[in-house]
């Protein structure tokens, strides 16, 4: 065995073959980390030749349409359909927002559906009795005795047992947690993340089975550890939400099997995750009486097109420089809409504090959300009620009206909730008009 030796930055990943007290990559200082590589000379060339023998397109025959169903309609469509077998996942999120959940329900409903077959749960960061605990809270089924859970961080051992076993399907909470004998080093630094990462990639295409990584995130909202390792999996999920809310977003960042468009909404509840299959319920608001400064927008989240309230409240400043808040939109877009706004429809938003927020927790980056966010201004100034009004378009610099993405599908969604007032840009050409329309009805 030869033994050679690197200084890895646990920041940004740079490799450097000496020690520096400042890493070039990122510029932070005493980040690099030795890092030990063990080095194998195979003599059997044979052996070599006999694993590296190229394969023409005939020969290769692919398992078409073999996947794993999560019990999750919301998540297998995330997936395109469910998880490709032999494949890896990242799945990625805030602490807390709930991702050893959501695998939990998922590892609880594959043990029923596939009841033949072995189902493994490996926590680095649980013992088996709190798993347990949990999972009976989330699930009202008793006989799973085809699903097993370990809690161990040693990723020689994880892998041992999983070569034993061969489970059906596999979920390892989290890669943070995992550390190995052969690396030095504490769990959590890139040459640990390296390693475990690339032993479960081993072991999924080796046997065919699907393994769900746990990944954890920086404070920008980042996956932590080496950014290699996004590269290396097949699948980034990333789930996110606010906390105080029950809403949950679950997004596809990388997908090499499916879409990376679509987005699966699930909710936090005392049981558990629940789908959500009409997200209108949660993002339209409870509020039947009808206000000044609520408007709704049509906006797209994947492929999905649903309905989202946008409230906004205007109130005369006594300060130099009025407050602009915002609760799950761009503060900067909305400065900007605003000065469209002053500029354009001659609305005296420089003397007025303004707070606008989208109901339900969601985030919405949607140029369509535009329109409404000056609707709703708009309708909290002028105390008008804009009922059964909904707005789809991008409003631009010059107070113009710009049309959205799949706008076809945006009306239909919204027709079919009952709303007949639509304002696109195909019947309007500048903010200025739709205000005027709305302020002096025919």
């Amino acid at each position: 065995m030869k033994l050679s030796t690197s200084f890895v930055c646990q920041e940004c990943g740079y490799d450097s073959p000496k020690f520096l007290g400042k890493c070039p990559e990122c510029g932070e200082w005493n980040t690099l980390r030795e890092f030990k590589n063990q080095k194998s000379k195979i003599q059997n060339k044979n052996q070599i030749s006999k694993t590296t023998n190229p394969k023409t397109f005939s020969e290769i025959s692919p398992r078409i349409g073999e996947r794993l169903l999560t019990g999750f309609s919301e998540m297998d469509g995330v997936l395109g359909g469910g998880i490709v077998l032999g494949s890896v996942t990242l799945l990625a999120g805030d602490p807390g927002i709930g991702k050893s959940t959501l695998l939990l329900q998922s590892a609880l409903k594959i043990s029923q559906i596939n009841k033949t077959e072995k189902v493994l749960y490996v926590s680095g960061e649980e013992s088996e009795d709190q798993i347990k605990l949990r999972a009976l809270r989330l699930s009202k089924a008793l006989n799973h005795d085809n699903f097993l859970m370990l809690s161990v961080s040693n990723t020689d051992a994880i892998v041992e047992v999983i070569e034993n076993i061969k489970p059906v399907f596999v979920i390892i909470d989290s890669i943070q947690t995992m550390e190995s004998e052969n690396l030095s080093g504490l769990s959590g630094s890139v040459g640990q993340v390296r390693y475990a990462a690339l032993q479960f990639i081993k072991l999924a295409k080796s046997l065919n089975i699907p393994v769900v990584i746990v990944g954890h995130v920086t404070k920008e909202g980042m996956v932590a550890g080496p950014m290699v390792l996004s590269h290396m999996v097949d699948t980034v999920l990333f789930l996110e939400g606010e906390k105080n809310t029950g809403t949950r977003i679950l997004r596809s960042l990388k997908n090499r099997f499916g879409p990376v468009d679509e987005v699966g909404v699930f909710t936090m509840q005392e049981n558990g995750m629940g789908e959500v299959k009409n997200p209108e319920q949660i993002f339209l608001g409870e509020n039947k009486n009808k206000a000044p400064g609520s408007v709704l927008v049509a906006t797209l989240e994947g492929t999905r097109a649903f309905l989202v309230e946008i409230q906004a409240l205007v109130v005369y400043s006594k300060l130099p420089m009025p407050r602009r808040v915002a609760s799950g939109f761009d503060y900067k877009r909305l400065e900007l809409l605003l000065a469209v706004l002053q500029k354009h429809c001659r609305i005296p938003v420089e003397q007025m504090d303004v707070f606008v927020n989208i109901a339900g927790g969601l985030k919405l980056s949607d140029p369509a959300a535009d329109l409404g966010i000056c609707l709703a201004v708009f309708s909290s100034f002028k105390n008008v009620i804009l009922e059964k009004t909904v707005g789809a378009a991008e409003v631009g610099l010059l107070g113009e009206l710009r049309s959205v993405s799949f706008l076809e599908k945006r009306i239909k969604q919204a027709k079919k909730l009952g709303f007949t007032k639509i304002i696109t840009a195909l019947d309007f050409k500048g903010l200025n008009d739709v205000l005027r329309s709305l302020e002096n009805p025919k």
